[in-house]
């Protein structure tokens, strides 16, 4: 019983930290989204107005491209580095899945700083290199190419393990009943890896769709993005609507708790098929 008392009372700062800094601010969030600006009445027009005008259709069209195409990118490549990985010495493999999880954190401004320095317009590549002065970071191939460098660590933790987990006798298996290498990878390593997989670009989807500060950073509002559109109504000094970004915040969170449960779906189908 006074287990039970220690565990409560050492629950009670967890409990009132994510009050303080989750719970309240979303119910804030959710009951300011049904609020108008300026007067506070109660009304829906902030959800209209996010679902009838154009600007914030290409937001989340902008933002939903750019964290797909970064999603792809990063799994690809992060599958290509874990199986170049795992041909290393273990100590060697360790040391290089903390330096993913560390890469993985590196996000932000400092990132954004990092990529202006080497490939900004007078970044050390383009100085180096004058093949790169056609490159234009301030773009949304710029913004591609800094997401995927955030994205490829943290596919890497989340597949490391599961590939880790593919015996080579699999293959060797696969090889005396004559399968071709890419019959194997099609057919055993593909089906195996594949709920992982489909985890892992839910996750990298939503991080890419809900990264703001290395977005402001390089594009501001040149390009218009969710995380920015919200950011520009709730703190904007001339066009100030936060009342309206609250609605476009929670029709953002209502679209990546769809993507995470779609995903959550196919995971389990898969798994049932594989099994």
């Amino acid at each position: 019983m006074k287990k039970k008392i220690v565990i409560g009372w050492l629950l009670v700062p967890v409990t009132l930290v994510v009050s303080l800094f989750l719970v309240i601010p979303l119910v804030y969030m959710l009951l300011s989204s049904f609020k108008q600006d300026g007067t506070q009445a109660w009304t829906i027009n902030n959800y209209l107005q996010a679902v009838s005008n154009p600007y914030y259709y290409q937001a989340f069209f902008n933002s939903g491209w750019i964290a797909l195409v970064s999603s792809l990118v990063g799994i690809l490549l992060a599958s290509l580095f874990c199986q170049a990985l795992l041909q290393l010495p273990d100590k060697l493999q360790e040391k290089l899945t903390l330096f993913s999880n560390l890469a993985a954190n590196f996000a932000g401004v400092p990132l954004a700083f990092g990529f202006i320095i080497l490939f900004g317009n007078a970044g050390i590549f383009k100085l180096i290199f004058p093949e790169w002065l056609q490159f234009d970071l301030y773009s949304w191939k710029g913004l591609v190419l800094t997401y995927v460098y955030f994205q490829i660590p943290l596919a890497t933790l989340f597949l490391y393990p599961v590939l880790k987990k593919v015996q080579k006798n699999w293959q060797e298996s696969a090889e005396l009943l004559g399968a071709s290498n890419f019959y194997y990878i099609r057919k055993v390593v593909f089906p195996y890896v594949l709920p992982a997989m489909s985890g892992t670009f839910a996750i990298l989807f939503a991080n890419g769709m809900g990264t703001y500060e290395t977005a402001y950073a390089l594009v501001g509002s040149n390009i218009n993005l969710i995380t920015t559109r919200i950011g520009a109504l709730v703190a904007g000094d001339v066009y100030a609507k936060p009342n309206v970004g609250s609605a476009l915040a929670v029709l953002f969170a209502l679209s990546m708790i769809l993507v995470i449960a779609l995903s959550q779906k196919f995971m389990t189908q898969m798994r049932r098929v594989t099994e």
